[in-house]
């Protein structure tokens, strides 16, 4: 089978990486790939979103099979084009990828379909907004309604910290047409985890859970990021409450899009609140989560492509996924200045080394090859993912991998794990 990889990022390099190892895999690009995800697939200088180029270059190529990894080429419509030319990708139309294109759609999707999420008023007018702001209180969070990297949320504790975030996202304009309608939203207080599902329009298929850190900061501080490290499994799900999120949330997702003519087919992938009434909907993508992709592959004992081809074609009824009893944790090693202003081009040294330790893998996200040398080209950078029979184990070879790599003008959290990391040791 001849696939394409479509994307550059931490993300991919883990698709990449599983799917070479899959027997029925004869031939691997991606496009465009990055200075790592080179050791596994012949990369493509096509960027994700030239959807024209990305067609016409499957077609020259032959290519069985896509696999789409970021969410701008799935809004887009990338795969509804492939198809229309006979090829078969893995991913959502451009209808249903609208769960994540528009957090306005996918908050009256909830509604219409009695799934459980937080409050909310939706708004493309600045003043009325505020006025929703003023007269619900804080804490509250709003959100751009469009993509904007995972970066368009603000938890605010006031008023006026609201209120200004209203102005960033529709005055400024911080986050483009990403802005242009915005979601308000209760604060809901508990713990936050992923729960990943495969879908082929009728059947949904779970994965394993994972939990990212989005604060760039030690103890959840600072700014929200497109994720500053994840492990897997999250404790806080254990069989019963696994059973309940399928049965609230993505069972009635499923059925509900394909009800509306939109059928589902790719990885639902679920933000969730824990909160002390159950499981919260806090948003869906309609791909993995980057960097919770690099943990379930690396913790995946099955062959990953024909679980793919088979949310494809229908057949996931037939499938079962094994995975592996360790835990798994990935740390993000990203620009100083990340998510704000940050430089590019800087050398980083001691790869080898950091993927050396046993249990130790180096997934490139933001990087490119340079005279013979790796540099960073991107905010978040390397994603240094270790197993370990536990979550605490796991923290300590990823740690040891960190501290091998020589970036000075890098940094990364410190803490990555630490709810489970702090779960096992009371239970010790």
């Amino acid at each position: 089978m001849r696939v394409l990889v479509i994307g550059g990022g931490g993300r991919e390099h883990a698709l990449c990486w599983a799917i070479a190892a899959s027997p029925l895999c004869d031939a691997l690009y991606c496009a465009p790939g990055n200075a790592g995800i080179a050791a596994e697939a012949t990369c493509v200088p096509i960027a994700a979103d030239d959807i024209d180029s990305l067609v016409a270059f499957a077609k020259e190529q032959a290519i069985d099979f896509v696999v789409v990894g970021p969410e701008g080429p799935l809004v887009a419509g990338v795969v509804d084009r492939l198809k229309a030319v006979g090829i078969k990708a893995f991913g959502p139309t451009a209808a249903a990828a609208r769960l994540e294109g528009s957090k306005a759609f996918m908050k009256d999707f909830f509604a219409r379909h009695n799934i459980p999420t937080a409050a909310y008023g939706r708004f493309t007018d600045a003043a009325a907004a505020k006025a929703f702001i003023k007269a619900k209180g804080a804490p509250i969070v709003v959100k751009a309604s469009g993509l904007a990297a995972g970066k368009g949320v603000s938890v605010c504790t006031t008023v006026a910290e609201a209120e200004t975030a209203v102005d960033e996202m529709m005055t400024a304009r911080v986050f483009g047409d990403a802005g242009d309608e915005v979601v308000i939203e209760e604060f809901l207080a508990g713990e936050e985890v992923s729960f990943f599902a495969l879908v082929d329009g009728t059947h949904a298929l779970p994965l394993a859970t994972a939990q990212d850190h989005k604060a760039v900061g030690d103890g959840d501080t600072g700014p929200n990021t497109g994720g500053m490290g994840a492990y897997s499994p999250a404790p806080i799900v254990d069989a019963a409450l696994g059973a309940r999120i399928m049965d609230e949330i993505i069972r009635p997702t499923v059925r509900g899009m394909a009800e509306e003519g939109s059928p589902f087919t790719g990885v639902l992938f679920a933000g969730l609140m824990i909160t002390a009434n159950g499981p919260k909907t806090l948003e869906f993508n309609v791909r993995f989560g980057d960097p919770e992709c690099q943990v379930l592959m690396a913790r995946l004992k099955s062959d990953i492509l024909p679980a793919l081809v088979a949310s494809v074609d229908g057949q996931l009824a037939q499938f079962d996924l094994r995975w592996m009893d360790d835990a798994a944790i990935v740390v993000v090693m990203a620009a100083k200045g990340y998510p704000g202003a940050y430089q590019k081009g800087t050398v980083i040294d001691g790869l080898d080394e950091a993927a050396d330790s046993d249990g130790v893998s180096v997934f490139h996200a933001g990087t490119a090859s340079k005279d013979g040398q790796i540099i960073a080209a991107g905010g978040r950078v390397l994603g240094i993912a270790a197993t370990g029979k536990t979550v605490t184990a796991a923290q300590k070879r990823a740690y040891r991998g960190v501290d091998a790599i020589v970036w000075p003008e890098g940094f990364c959290r410190r803490d990555i794990g630490w709810r489970a990391v702090a779960r096992e040791k009371a239970g010790s």
